[in-house]
């Protein structure tokens, strides 16, 4: 082993330093792998879109509640 790190032209130092970097890497592939195919693919939910109707205003139907509640007043009054 002596014998490899100094072909190599590497310190103690050096060389663990190689190794370490070598492990991190290793690390960062592992975990960025293991998130990529974290879960199941699912298609995504859609949503129908809620729609809102405004009521129209007319004057047919701002003017019926007037009447009807007069009539009713008209009848309560010839019933005397």
């Amino acid at each position: 082993m002596d014998a490899c790190r100094h072909q190599k032209g590497m310190t103690p130092s050096e060389h663990l330093e190689d190794i370490m970097k070598k492990l991190v890497l290793a690390a960062a592939l592992t975990a960025a792998a293991s998130t990529a195919f974290a879960g199941n693919y699912a298609e995504p939910v859609m949503e129908a879109p809620v729609i809102v109707e405004e009521a129209s205003s007319s004057s047919a139907g701002n003017i019926l509640v007037p009447l009807l509640l007069l009539a009713v007043v008209a009848a309560v009054v010839a019933a005397d």
